[in-house]
């Protein structure tokens, strides 16, 4: 007996896409954070583990890290997210350690150069958030 295939017409079907929820994958909703680097100089730190709250006031465990020389641009910067800001504080009195009245918010960005990036960082005197100027992108 032979084998004997039968011709089968072929047929196109479609569906349309309909999403059933939205989820924003970055940022915090559409919100641009604008805030002004007019901290006081002096040598700059950051505490790269946070402890729950950005307000440049550091309650965990972690060493701050020293980011260099820093002093005030006085432009008003923005981004996208919370998550580049950190606690921190502007050494003005030389000792390595935070003092009353020398934290600040610390912004790193990492900037691209000629040879390379560096993180470049930005530091704000004013520690409530709420009060910065949001815009929605």
């Amino acid at each position: 007996m032979e084998n004997k295939r039968a011709y089968i017409k072929p047929i196109l079907e479609s569906e349309t896409f309909v999403p059933q929820c939205y989820c924003a994958s970055c940022g915090d909703s559409g919100i641009t954070y604008l805030f002004e680097c007019n901290a006081p100089a002096g040598t700059l730190y950051y505490y790269p583990h946070s402890d729950g709250n950005i307000d440049g006031n550091y309650t965990g465990y972690g060493r701050a890290e020293r980011m260099g020389s820093y002093h005030p641009c006085n432009i008003k910067h923005q981004t996208d997210s919370t998550g580049d800001f950190y606690d921190g504080f502007v050494d003005r009195n030389e000792n390595r350690r935070q003092d009353p009245g020398e934290g600040v918010i610390v912004y790193r960005n990492w900037e691209n150069g000629w040879f390379g990036g560096h993180w470049d960082g930005h530091a704000t005197a004013n520690l409530d958030m709420d009060s910065w100027e949001i815009a929605k992108s």
